[in-house]
């Protein structure tokens, strides 16, 4: 820093230091404690010690400084000294094998990652033997220094996470050209600005000559029926954006490339708060010309005005002014409902039956406005075609959920009988409604397995909301779960067989008992196949009908049970990542149960990947290019907030993995890109062990101790700079990013597309 910049960041520390100091002026350890953070109270005792250089049993303000100093002005040499001196429990001046185990125990806990002891002994093995280069049994202060110099980086850029609150926050930075101005911007914005342009010009056109046409009678009347108009529009055309079944024929038409189909939930809600304000400037535009002709002409009150219907007061028996009302009230519920805070925080429920008073909006509409049966004739026929055919498509086969799969993280995945003429596509969604949990409640979920499994399909869902969470305990009882005969019985012997089997990334141990066990393990899981017959018939033990059936447990918590919950699904629908076989590198990210979406594409890809393997050699396939997929390359990166969170799609990721490395060993067609964002990162004092062995341990056993997969974990947040560099620079061809998580994290993401220049799309979510 310069001595401007060191100046203010002293001042800066003076300033924090006494908003947490006590009235004597001193931290004590409590008081650290709170200000650093920490998970973990070795490091919190650690640090207090070493920054209490006197020994006093507190922190003065000179102590910070001089600590701070060295971690943030320190060379090389200081830094890797006070970390020596962290792990350096004894003072001894050499770390023995237990210290290093006590720290990695606590550097694991402060990481928010779980492992099982013995797992941690292979750690603190793995780090010890790297480190004792000369077999001493204890690692000097030159041994750690050589051991940290292989993995550049990581001394300079060593440092305290959470001493974060005594560095002053950064100058927001300032783009030197507007974001809107970019071509990138119109590059990936181009449909859906064009057609926001050409919805705007519309409406305009609309009002003007409705106004003008009104002119002559007053400058309120003008106004109120050039709203009517847009609102006639505007009402009718909102219906067009819910089509789902038509949007999505649309998806696989050239047209496809020129409307913004993937933005038509946006849009939709756009709309409506357009709706809503034209409808709010109509009423008032109404009020205001009443009011100006009471003063001329001594009309009636206000109140009577809108409270009671009169001959020529507009609408079906002059009730314009009390239908419009109503529509008012409507309207403004319908928008204060469909809020993120009432959709996302568990109240799916409140936005869902209050949208459904659209039935009684278009209603009222054809009762206030006689000339709305004009505009809304067409695409009111096509919504309730859409819905009838929804209707009888959705309730002529009664399905079954017949295996539900209960997840820690309160995700229920359910494997769902399939229809013989039910056809979808990789990401597509469908509506769910399982009566014995809501009669008449329909919610959508993304279908999470590939259209090439027959026989099922595979739903994952997240218990948030009242439905889901209602879902999650009715599947958690065994009693309510009926048991399905002797066929089901002697297929859930097998897979009850097969369960002892550790799943990849339990407790960091070995993928099963036996290699076989865990590809036939995979295998039944991702294909819906009942595993191979194992035992002798008369070895099975599985309840008799009627009884309750039993729970199989296998690894992280997760258990198996075979039902038979009646159920009825409607669908399927499309969504933005249908395009991406016409990819040529496809860039997937997925935040936490956002994965969704993409188990089915994965699937798919790989489907195809093999078929084409199997079909040419491998030069003649290079490329992977072909009527069905243009793939060159595929980068999944997956973000999670903390360990257990990777047990959702873990198998399924073990399996992929697999899979490549049978049809072209070493190959780099599909790359995982795993983060785990409650993990500290290399640089940080309190996690830098843990790193550095868990990536020794990693390429000594080929896989990942916290996943089990042979992609490492990454720790905290992915660099999106560093990452998309590199993806730009692989240059496999024109590339496309899809993305499905938080609309915060998808801000960040776009912005960084534009900034490369890729293509960026985004489920809803």
């Amino acid at each position: 820093m310069s001595a401007g910049e060191d100046a203010a960041w002293l001042r800066w520390v003076a300033k924090q230091f006494e908003s947490i100091a006590g009235a004597d002026r001193q931290i004590h350890l409590e008081e650290f404690k709170a200000a650093l953070k920490v998970k973990e109270s070795f490091f919190a005792e650690r640090l207090f010690a070493l920054f209490d250089s006197d020994g006093s049993g507190t922190i003065s303000l000179e102590e910070l400084l001089s600590a701070l100093s060295l971690l943030v002005h320190g060379s090389e040499t200081d830094k890797l000294r006070f970390l020596f001196q962290v792990y350096d429990i004894d003072g001894s001046g050499a770390i023995d094998p237990a210290e290093l185990r006590l720290v990695l125990r606590a550097c694991l806990r402060e990481s928010a990652v779980s492992l099982p002891p013995p797992r941690l002994d292979d750690l603190a093995r793995a780090l010890f033997e790297a480190a004792d280069k000369d077999g001493s049994g204890s690692i000097t202060f030159e041994e750690l220094r050589a051991e940290l110099e292989a993995f550049p980086g990581v001394m300079e850029n060593l440092s305290i996470s959470a001493v974060s609150w005594l560095k002053p926050p950064p100058p927001p930075e300032r783009s030197r050209r507007p974001r809107y101005l970019t071509a990138a911007y119109w590059h990936n914005h181009g449909s859906q600005l064009a057609f926001l342009g050409g919805y705007t010009s519309l409406n305009l056109l609309l009002f003007t000559l409705a106004a003008l046409r009104h002119a002559g009678l007053g400058g309120w009347l003008a106004v109120a029926r050039g709203c009517g108009q847009c609102l006639n529009f505007n009402c009718a055309f909102i219906a067009v954006l819910m089509l789902r079944r038509c949007l999505s024929w649309l998806r696989a038409t050239p047209v496809a490339q020129v409307l913004p189909l993937d933005h038509s939930v946006g849009l939709h809600q756009l709309m409506g708060y357009v709706v809503l304000a034209l409808g709010a400037v109509h009423t008032g535009a109404h009020v205001a010309n009443f009011s100006r002709l009471a003063r001329q002409d001594g009309h009636r009150a206000l109140t009577e005005f809108l409270l009671t219907a009169r001959p020529g007061g507009g609408g079906l028996g002059g009730t314009a002014s009390q239908t419009g009302l109503a529509l008012q009230g409507l309207l403004a519920a319908m928008l204060a409902f469909s809020s993120p805070c009432v959709r996302r925080g568990g109240h799916f429920e409140v936005f869902y039956w209050s949208h459904l008073s659209y039935v009684s909006v278009w209603a009222l509409l054809l009762l206030h406005a006689p000339n709305f049966w004009k505009w809304f004739v067409v695409p009111g026929g096509l919504f309730v075609l859409e819905k009838a055919v929804g209707l009888v498509v959705s309730r002529a086969v009664g399905l079954r959920i017949v295996e539900v799969n209960l997840l820690p993280s309160k995700v229920t995945h359910l494997v769902v009988q399939r229809p013989r003429s039910f056809r979808f596509r990789p990401g597509d969604y469908v509506y769910l409604n399982v009566p014995a949990i809501a009669a008449y409640e329909w919610h959508p979920f993304t279908i999470s397995s590939a259209p090439e499994q027959q026989g099922t399909i595979w739903l994952h869902v997240r218990a948030r909301g009242q439905w889901t969470s209602r879902l999650h305990e009715y599947c958690r009882h065994p009693e309510v779960l009926q048991p399905r005969g002797n066929l089901q019985r002697a297929r859930w012997w097998r897979w009850a067989k097969a369960a002892p089997c550790t799943r990849p990334g339990s407790g960091g141990g070995s993928v099963a008992t036996g290699e076989d066990e865990a590809i036939e393990l995979t295998s039944y899981r991702a294909t819906g196949a009942p595993a191979a017959p194992q035992g002798r018939p008369d070895e099975d033990p599985s309840p008799e009908v009627g009884s309750t059936v039993s729970t199989v447990s296998t690894g992280l918590g997760e258990s198996h049970r075979l039902c038979s919950i009646k159920c009825y699904i409607d669908g399927p629908y499309g969504t933005p990542t249908r395009r991406i076989f016409t990819s040529e590198h496809a860039v997937l990210i997925g935040a936490g149960i956002g994965i969704t979406p993409f188990a089915s594409i994965l699937q798919s890809i790989m489907y195809r990947y093999r078929l084409r393997k199997q079909s040419h050699n491998h030069k003649q396939c290079e490329s992977l290019r072909g009527e069905d997929m243009t793939l060159r390359k595929v980068d999944f990166i997956w973000i999670n907030r903390d360990q257990k969170h990777f047990e959702w799609f873990v198998s399924l990721l073990a399996k992929l993995e697999l899979e490549q490395d049978e049809q072209e060993p070493g190959g780099r067609f599909l790359e995982l890109h795993l983060y785990l964002t409650a993990a500290l990162g290399k640089s940080d004092v309190r996690a830098v062990g843990l790193q550095l062995a868990l990536d020794l341990l990693a390429a000594k056993e080929h896989k990942d101790s916290i996943t089990g997969l042979r992609a490492r974990t990454q720790p905290g947040r992915p660099d999106w700079s560093k990452v998309f560099g590199k993806v730009a620079e692989e240059r496999k061809g024109k590339v496309q990013v899809f993305f499905c998580g938080s609309p915060a994290l998808a801000k960040v993401v776009r912005a960084h597309c534009e900034r490369f220049g890729f293509r960026f799309f985004k489920e809803n979510f």
